[in-house]
């Protein structure tokens, strides 16, 4: 088991990412950097294995599908994740990776919204894009994660080991910040500072198209997560919309005691079953839910029962990580 794994998942980033790697090993010397090339069409694995990572292959594209190989295949105390394209600080590694190794940290957020994301970010669609998703999660999970959609993050080894990664792309940041919010484990941001990317360098996110997933991964994730109050909200907007237009119609009966809309009187009964139904589902899911909660909870003992084990066979995981980042 590694002390620290540094996760560096690339696509095409030959311009950078040397840099990133000779960046990581100086200032955290005892982690091992893997990189996973992700179908890379230039140099990016060659460089980085003369850089001195360790380098693999992912070959289904998308980097919810890197980030699974990722986390099945690397045994670590803690793991630091960044991208490949220089826009995260290695100076930073270190207050990342801290809170992981001394306090017990599920989750450390790299918060760039807080520095100088907006300033350096040259994609206005990007920082309002970051602020929908930051405000909407907050207020839809109450919680205070400062940065949602950030690649710089630090894990533990009981988050990896019982994160299912469903999302196949960059909509992923948003599933792991719900999933350690709902599965209450211990979060902390840190801020760090942001700069854009070196001239050269493009972007593989899509305004647009991936924004619209992240989008729809919230809703998806609201409702998994929050079963009771997703089809409860359904329910009582059908409701309303049935009881709407079915007033008027059974105003009309108690007045002439004649019902000349029959089709709307149909559609209005079938409307409020169909929100009984949505209110029932909720009710039934929520149920599960909890059974769910309830299994999560032994899953992250069995992960502390492997952890432990692992490290019973590696005396050197008891090292300590100075201000340096250094091994001690």
């Amino acid at each position: 088991m590694d002390k620290i794994a540094v996760l560096i998942p690339c696509y095409n980033e030959e311009k950078t990412v040397a840099k990133v790697v000779s960046d990581y090993r100086a200032v955290l010397p005892q982690a091992t950097i893997y990189v996973y090339d992700n179908n890379s069409t230039d140099r990016t694995a060659v460089l980085a294995a003369e850089a001195g990572a360790v380098v693999r292959h992912e070959y289904q594209q998308g980097k919810g599908n890197v980030l699974r190989r990722m986390f099945r295949e690397i045994d670590a105390e803690c793991y630091l994740l960044v991208d490949g394209d220089d826009t995260y600080p290695a100076p930073a590694a270190p207050d990342m990776v801290r809170p992981v190794l001394e306090r017990g940290a599920d989750m450390v957020v790299g918060d760039r919204l807080s520095s100088t994301y907006f300033t350096e970010n040259k994609r206005p669609f990007h920082n309002f894009g970051n602020s929908l998703v930051r405000f909407s999660i907050n207020r839809l999970f109450g919680s205070q994660i400062q940065d949602i959609m950030t690649g710089y993050r630090a894990f533990s080894f009981q988050f990896v080991k019982t994160y299912p990664v469903l999302s196949r792309g960059f909509e992923i940041e948003t599933e792991m910040s719900i999933h350690a919010v709902e599965r209450r484990m211990q979060i902390e941001n840190v801020v760090i500072e942001y700069r854009d990317r070196p001239q050269g360098s493009v972007s593989k996110l899509n305004t647009y198209s991936d924004g619209a997933k992240v989008l729809r991964t919230i809703a998806r994730l609201y409702k998994n997560y929050r079963p009771f109050a997703f089809f409860t909200t359904l329910a009582v907007l059908l409701a309303l919309v049935s009881a709407g237009f079915m007033v008027p119609v059974v105003a009309e009966y108690f007045r002439t005691g004649l019902v000349p809309r029959f089709p709307t009187l149909i559609v209005c009964t079938c409307g409020m079953v169909a929100a009984l139904l949505l209110f029932i589902s909720g009710v039934i899911l929520s149920s599960l839910l909890a059974q769910d909660a309830r299994d999560f909870e032994f899953k992250l003992q069995q992960a502390e029962r492997w952890k432990r084990e692992a490290a019973a066979l590696d005396p050197s995981h008891h090292k300590e990580v100075n201000s340096d980042g250094k091994t001690v």
